[in-house]
């Protein structure tokens, strides 16, 4: 769907050009919001990174991304829920439309961050997912946050959303691959073994991850 298409679909009764200006504005001003309260954690976890690396001599992640959820990927998610494509909607309903992915070297390291995180006193958690200890039926696993954060902004205080997804450096490799895999359109009947595979590739990439845990916490020790 062209940027365009969804601001018009998010204009409920008038399609005037001055009302498509005023709420392409608006659409920009929200997404700005979500932008900096991405920011605000994002921060916070890099602080969490250096203040931890001075206890243990190693950094808790190896690695962070943050992404906005493009005008695209909105529109379909409120199709497909079936929610109203108004910027109400989008505050109501979504909590996934500034995501950050922190992968880390170590399975420990994940529940060390989020929880470091989670304590912090500005900090609210709205839900949690554990598909590390719960993986989904296909292989996934990840840790799932969303965060409720304040951003100061010049005449206001306004408290956003943000999801956190905590990964090992394994496990984010898997996801790749299976997100690549599932939007291949010409498996055909290859699909089925194919998704097996993977999902016994996740139970691997599982115990190395246990493993190499097992081996980090030997050295730490001596």
């Amino acid at each position: 769907m062209e940027k365009n298409n969804f601001y018009i679909e998010l204009l409920t009764q008038n399609d005037t050009s001055k009302n498509l200006v005023k709420t392409k504005n608006a659409f920009i001003k929200l997404m700005n919001q979500y932008r900096c309260a991405m920011l605000e954690i994002e921060t916070k976890l890099r602080v969490l990174n250096m203040d931890l690396s001075l206890e243990s001599e190693s950094n808790p992640f190896e690695s962070i991304h943050c992404r906005l959820k493009t005008p695209e990927s909105i529109a379909e998610k409120l199709r497909r829920k079936s929610y109203p494509y108004t910027l109400e909607s989008i505050e109501k309903n979504l909590r996934d439309v500034a995501g950050i992915r922190v992968i880390c070297s170590f399975p420990d390291d994940i529940y060390t961050l989020a929880d470091k995180l989670c304590s912090q006193d500005d900090v609210t958690l709205l839900e949690r997912k554990d598909y590390i200890a719960n993986p989904k039926p296909n292989g996934y696993r990840s840790l799932h946050l969303i965060l409720d954060i304040p951003i100061f902004l010049a005449n206001e205080t306004k408290h956003m959303p943000v999801e956190v997804q905590f990964r090992t450096i394994a496990m984010d490799f898997w996801a790749s691959l299976e997100h690549k895999v599932k939007y291949k359109k010409d498996l055909g009947d290859d699909s089925a073994a194919i998704s097996e595979e993977l999902r016994l590739c996740a139970e691997d990439i599982s115990r190395l991850d246990i493993r190499m845990q097992q081996i980090k916490n030997k050295i730490d020790r001596k």
